[in-house]
């Protein structure tokens, strides 16, 4: 039996079918991505000032074809980003895939996601696309490095009060999405999410709400990048050292203007739902040093946070 890298369910081939059914009703079956890791990094270069995905890492901007059951490598018009193995940091695709799969287990909205299998049997995160509908239409979204008038230079030189003054400037209905905030950036900081700068965040408008986009870029960089920061956005003037007063007091009380009910709830919800996490991590696909490194962060900021969780 093998597990399946889009649903982490045993199955008898590489993709269960219910994994293959919510890419598509219409695929039976995914064919390996036709590129080596090399080959993908290569095209990423290639193509990165024809697309409107940029950063760090390598990416692709692909469609899916039920036709041909296989991601397809598009100049325009994709529905999907790949991103292929890093040549300095180690198993990114696999801590992204497992990271937003921890952030949907506490209610926060994530879009379409999983692992592809490649030609030379490496593994490329995919992602659907939330600001496309179809192939052709663009759905507004803007990130808060773009609203604060930042650079891609820049994007750590803010705070996350700035990111709620966004929120309380832009969205239709900024409670609403100061919760959202405050659950993300609890998750954030359990995970070892240390990366989370300006264009990470995005306001997307629909035609009648202008919200907080779904999570995306969530990535344990504690295990994949050392450095001495808990946070990239400095919170109660800090990026490290950070504490219970600072984020549940400081942070959701005083800034977010949450009150003490909603504040206890999300810290059940984190505390409840810790062993299923546990749990998620030992099926991921990282190897076996990557998930006891993932689980000593998630053991070690739960511990922190919630000592008498």
């Amino acid at each position: 039996m093998n597990r399946c890298p889009l649903t982490y369910t045993l199955c008898e081939g590489r993709y269960s079918l219910s994994g293959l059914r919510a890419l598509s009703k219409n695929l039976t079956d995914l064919k390996e991505f036709p590129y080596t890791i090399d080959q993908q990094i290569e095209l990423a270069a290639q193509y990165a000032d024809k697309l409107s995905i940029q950063g760090v890492q390598p990416k692709l901007s692909v469609i899916l074809s039920p036709l041909h059951q296989q991601f397809e490598l598009v100049d325009n018009g994709g529905t999907f980003i790949l991103k292929p193995q890093h040549v300095l940091y180690k198993e990114l695709p696999q801590n992204e895939d497992l990271t937003m799969r921890l952030a949907a287990m506490v209610g926060i909205d994530i879009p379409l996601h999983g692992l592809l299998y490649c030609i030379d049997n490496s593994m490329t995160y995919f992602i659907k696309r939330f600001d496309r509908k179809g192939r052709k239409k663009k759905i507004a979204t803007e990130d808060f490095s773009q609203l604060l008038q930042f650079s891609r230079e820049t994007k750590y030189n803010s705070s996350m009060e700035q990111v709620v003054q966004v929120i309380d400037t832009h969205c239709s209905f900024p409670m609403q999405e100061k919760l959202k905030l405050f659950r993300l950036t609890l998750f954030n900081y359990l995970v070892g999410n240390e990366d989370m700068h300006l264009k990470n965040f995005s306001l997307i408008r629909y035609p009648n709400v202008t919200a907080l986009s779904p999570a995306y870029d969530l990535v344990n960089t504690s295990i994949a990048i050392t450095t001495t920061e808990e946070i990239a956005l400095p919170l109660n003037g800090k990026k490290s050292n950070l504490k219970k007063n600072d984020l549940l007091d400081y942070f959701g009380k005083k800034r977010l203007g949450l009150n003490t009910t909603i504040i206890d709830q999300e810290v059940t919800n984190f505390i409840n739902i810790y062993p299923a996490w546990q749990k998620m991590v030992g099926q991921s696909f990282l190897s076996d040093l990557y998930k006891q490194q993932y689980l000593s962060v998630l053991q070690k900021r739960m511990m922190n946070l919630f000592p008498s969780g």
